[in-house]
């Protein structure tokens, strides 16, 4: 075992160890590594799988609430949703991968992320996805890849999704130059379970069986770990290798085996084998419940010959989970997922030594102490400095740039490929799949699902604004979480949890590392202030490529309830004739607008301060009234403002408006207050709705029309409309085919 190991500042540069690492190693085993042990540590320490530059800040987000279940810490989080049943969901990131290899890259990330789901015990339901792209206008090289990119993990993402029988309901896209060299995948799941039926990932019980299930491994995703921890070069195109390669087919026979298993009394403990396969989970599982395992490699179902112990570790094949059982159901386990044509078998036991010991065909191949590998991976409080273009771009105002007339900003506005619709992307995805969607792509704001278990619904929403990010980054991480809630509210579920994917370029910057440490702060803010705790997430550092880093992106999924299924509120304009309400103040805000950028290709200003008091009362106003079957339809105001609101508002609806707002600048149109939204009601219940909203800035905009868009001096037909804003995207991604 103790074989001595050659070239070890290769070695080490290669695991990404620095040389205080390996002295620490050394210290932690009371001797030198072997190769097998080195690759353990190496996965462990990466920035993925150990949090070394993260965790520092991320200590004291709010985790609990009354709701609250399980929060961070296990494969996903859980909140209580009433009636004996839970939410379970979690968000991940696959970046670095669906950089590489976009269609395994995504659909991958979307398998994985399904794992950690039905892993507790939770049916999936539902998922969504925040995808960020560069450049796609580009008529050069970079735009055709950055469509190639795009079709790649939107087929990977519906590929896998649709095969699975999990709706893809919703989700968010964006564009910016700053993502040419590194795209972000943030794939979001969400499953249903009783809520006492949930399972951990733990491996406790002297003498209980570790059971391997589902795929055999290869060698696919070897070094996935380490490879999504450091920033990409020319050079990364030669680590397709590391790239895992996922068989929705099997995933979807292991769902139902492990469904199957979990209704019997098996189980102690089930991990998924993410990121750093067999590694990562079988040291959590210890790890978590303070026990040692024994692990004989030789046993683990191999599809490729001549696999090694290192091998067999650092994999990352996909479809793969690892139990520990309760001892004598081990052939009753196996019978289980031997019915479903899976891989089961028995390849060690729970000890009480507090190590991890592998053997390879009877022989001692690394002896680990559990704990120290997670509760001694370095923790770094890098450097930070507040990045020099934040001063040179706060004091960029509006009135700096000319006058454009609101028409023609309109229709510059409208044919953004931020705003117009998304239907090449959804209509790939199966979004009615189960038959419990109610509110999915392309109806703007929040998606939602029934609970066919109690005739409540679930509504959800993913969303970051990265330019508020760049030029704020503690607003911009906040905006995100208020936005995110206040989609949700616009259905009429009441906001209960949020999960993260933090998206961030190289943590060895100063200037990225604050930009993180602000990020961190605004979360928590929101969050403290509007009561959505944090029940779990993922951090994706090293998001840059050749020193250019993305703009930071905290992505935020947010989950409400609506008490009934029958009063999900819609986003569209719903009967010619109805009113149309503003609720919340406008002001000149323009700071990181999308008029600011495409009118002037600025990405520049501050960020107002939220007001959280407004937004819960903005909340809680559509929240109530909708319960009582007030309102007609509800949109958030946000990129593009009143204009592009009311703009979606009419496409979708495929009527149009009369409306003439009072303010106190004509460009205001397109200025993106917070706390704000467009409300349709009825003339017979106008009288009932501003009883509500007493205390509230409302004002009375205008009514729904047949046809045509009029909103003060902008006039466009309904059928331009609805053609600029359903046709553009595909004639953009497709403009290579």
């Amino acid at each position: 075992m103790n074989q001595p190991l050659d070239n070890i500042e290769e070695l080490l540069a290669t695991h990404k160890l620095s040389k205080d690492d390996y002295e620490h190693i050394k210290k932690i085993l009371q001797r030198e590594p072997n190769i097998v042990e080195l690759g353990i540590f190496s996965a462990m320490w990466s920035e993925h799988c150990s949090y070394k530059s993260s965790k520092v800040h991320l200590s004291g987000f709010p985790t609990s609430a009354p709701w609250v279940i399980q929060g961070p810490g296990e494969n996903a989080g859980v909140i209580d949703i009433g009636d004996g049943y839970a939410a379970v969901f979690k968000m991940e990131s696959h970046n670095h991968p669906s950089f590489i290899e976009p269609y395994q890259g995504a659909a991958t990330g979307v398998g994985g992320i399904m794992r950690d789901i039905f892993t507790m015990g939770a049916r999936p339901v539902a998922s969504l996805n925040a995808l960020r792209f560069g450049n796609v206008l580009d008529d050069g090289e970079i735009g055709r890849h950055q469509r190639y990119l795009v079709r790649g993990v939107v087929d990977g993402i519906g590929g896998y999704g649709n095969c699975m029988g999990v709706p893809t309901i919703g989700g968010e896209m964006s564009f910016d130059q700053c993502y040419n060299g590194n795209i972000l995948v943030n794939a979001f799941n969400l499953g249903i379970a009783k809520s006492d039926e949930i399972f951990y990932g733990k491996a406790e019980g002297v003498g209980n069986p570790v059971i391997y299930v589902g795929s055999k491994t290869g060698r696919d995703g070897l070094g996935g770990a380490v490879m999504s921890s450091d920033s990409f070069t020319e050079e990364s195109k030669s680590l397709r290798p590391t790239v895992q390669v996922g068989d929705p087919f099997t995933e979807k026979l292991l769902l139902e085996a492990c469904l199957e298993l979990f209704k019997t009394d098996y189980v102690v403990g089930i991990q998924d084998m993410g990121a750093a396969g067999l590694t990562s989970s079988s040291f959590e599982m210890a790890g978590r419940s303070g026990s040692g395992m024994i692990m004989h490699l030789d046993k683990v179902p191999a599809r490729e010959e001549g696999m090694t112990p290192y091998e067999f570790m650092l994999s990352e094949s996909q479809e793969r989970m690892l139990i520990c059982a309760k001892k004598g159901s081990e052939q009753a386990i196996i019978d289980i997922f031997t019915k479903w044509d899976l891989d089961a078998a028995v390849i060690g036991e729970v000890t009480d030594s507090a190590h991890m010991r592998l053997y390879w065909h009877g022989e001692l191949c690394a002896d680990i102490p559990v704990d120290p590998v997670s509760e001694e991976a370095p923790v770094l409080n890098r450097a930070m400095q507040k990045p020099k273009y934040i001063d040179d771009i706060s004091s960029v105002s509006i009135d700096d740039f000319k006058k454009i007339d609101n028409q023609n900003a309109f229709v510059k506005l409208l044919n953004s490929i931020e705003v117009v619709d998304k239907s090449w992307v959804y209509e790939q995805y199966d979004s009615m799949v189960q038959s419990n969607t109610i509110k999915n792509g392309g109806m703007l704001d929040a998606s939602v699902v029934r609970i066919k278990e109690s005739g409540k619904a679930l509504a959800m929403s993913s969303d970051c604004n990265v330019r508020y990010c760049y030029i704020d980054p503690q607003g911009g991480a906040a905006a995100a979480v208020v936005e995110s809630g206040r989609n949700v509210a616009m259905s009429g579920a009441r906001p209960l949890a949020i999960t993260d994917c933090l998206n961030y370029g190289n943590p060895e910057n100063p200037e990225v590392m604050w930009q993180f440490a602000q990020g961190c702060l605004g979360i928590k803010e929101a969050c403290s202030a509007l009561n959505t705790p944090v029940i779990g997430g993922n951090v994706s550092l090293y998001n840059e490529t050749n020193g250019v880093s993305v703009f930071p992106t905290p992505s935020i999924a947010t989950v409400g309830l609506n008490e009934s299924q029958d009063r999900v509120l819609l986003s569209k304009f719903q009967k010619e004739g109805n009113l149309l309400y503003l609720v919340g103040e406008t002001r000149s805000d323009f700071g990181g607008s999308l008029y600011m950028k495409e009118l002037y290709e600025e990405v520049a200003g501050t960020l107002s301060k939220i007001d959280y008091d407004a937004e819960l009362a903005l909340w809680d106003l559509v929240i109530d009234s909708n319960a009582d079957s007030l309102l007609e339809s509800a949109k958030d105001l946000s990129s593009g403002g009143i204009a592009i609101a009311l703009a979606k508002m009419s496409a979708v609806g495929s009527l149009g408006c009369e409306v003439n707002v009072e303010l106190n600048d004509s460009r205001d149109l397109f200025s993106e207050s917070f706390s704000r939204a467009i409300i349709e009601v009825t003339p017979h219940n106008e009288h009932e709705f501003l009883k509500r909203a007493k205390g509230l800035l409302v004002q009375k905009i205008g009514t729904v029309t047949a046809k045509n868009f009029i909103v003060n001096d902008i006039k466009m037909s309904q059928s331009e409309l609805e053609k600029i804003y359903f046709e553009k995207f595909q004639e953009i991604i497709e403009r290579d085919l």
